[in-house]
């Protein structure tokens, strides 16, 4: 990361620049000062204590090294379709069936492998930091942090609800007139005594406070294409909050049943909005709707 420093900054402690302009925590401070290239001004190496001059050239390396990199995570040679990348962040189109993180019985097939491998090839150390995640059978847009300052940042704003996430799915049932647009507002929790599946639950200890937001976008007799955005974050929220409707995702065999007209849940996280987490920027995403759910739709025209 490279900055000019301007005359605001002109006369500050380099340290105090980095931790309230920047956010930079001390135990990234404490990453930076160890590194031979952590922190250099004009091409020379400082301490934190250095005095900022307008338009010196401040270079931070958040560059991860090879003794950061996540033990176990074999880079795997699989398809990526990458949306951006830059030196803070990498933004994939996750594909249906790919797992986000290796798990039991998926330590060869996930996102994270492929990612290993894209950074091997390219001889460059990585660190896997998801900053969003997606079940294995939801398509989509994933974001991905390439060094502790951007997760760190991200998961910020993820957890002040400041990320948009926008997700197409296609429900079972046709929604009455009245249920077109709505926002769907109680609290889940795990189904006793499985690990994996969630229930729709009154508040309490076990219980998170879960809200989506919904609107219909087309339908028929069969199917409810609706557009819905999750204002919480918890796991399998808007497939729980659906089948609790009475309206399931189409082919989610957890919350609702198999289906022929598609081998999974149809469900596609398909545009995010967040700032970067380095400039600030506001940035949005889209991915394409994948064939499977385009076809499911097209028997609803």
């Amino acid at each position: 990361m490279e900055i000019e420093i301007t005359e605001n900054e002109q006369g500050m402690l380099l340290r105090d620049f980095l931790r309230r302009e920047m956010g930079f925590s001390r135990a990234a401070l404490t990453m930076l000062k160890q590194k031979e290239t952590g922190l250099m001004i004009n091409g020379t190496r400082v301490t934190v204590r250095a005095v900022l001059q307008a338009k010196d050239r401040l270079c931070i390396d958040l560059e991860d090294t090879k003794s950061h990199e996540n033990e176990g995570l074999v880079p795997v040679d699989l398809p990526l379709s990458v949306l951006y990348e830059d030196s803070a962040i990498l933004v994939v189109n996750k594909p249906a069936g790919m797992p986000t993180h290796p798990t039991h019985g998926h330590y060869m097939d996930t996102l994270a492998n492929a990612v290993a491998y894209k950074y091997q090839a390219e001889n460059r150390p990585f660190v896997f930091r998801a900053a969003n995640r997606l079940d294995r059978d939801t398509s989509g847009i994933v974001v991905i942090a390439r060094h502790k300052i951007a997760a760190a940042h991200l998961a910020k704003q993820m957890s002040e609800r400041r990320v948009t996430k926008l997700y197409t799915a296609v429900l079972e049932g046709r929604l009455p007139d009245d249920k077109e647009q709505g926002l769907i507002q109680n609290y889940i929790r795990r189904a006793d005594p499985s690990i994996i599946t969630r229930v729709n639950a009154s508040e309490g200890t076990a219980s998170e406070y879960a809200a989506t937001r919904y609107r219909c976008l087309q339908k028929n007799a069969r199917f409810s294409v609706v557009e819905a955005q999750p204002l919480t974050g918890r796991t399998h929220q808007l497939r729980v909050h659906f089948s609790g409707m009475g309206y399931p995702i189409c082919g989610d065999t957890l919350y609702g049943h198999a289906s022929g007209q598609i081998g999974r849940q149809a469900l596609h996280a398909g545009v995010i909005r967040f700032l970067h987490p380095v400039n600030g920027q506001m940035l949005e995403f889209c991915a394409e709707l994948p064939d499977d759910i385009k076809q499911l739709m097209r028997q609803i025209k």
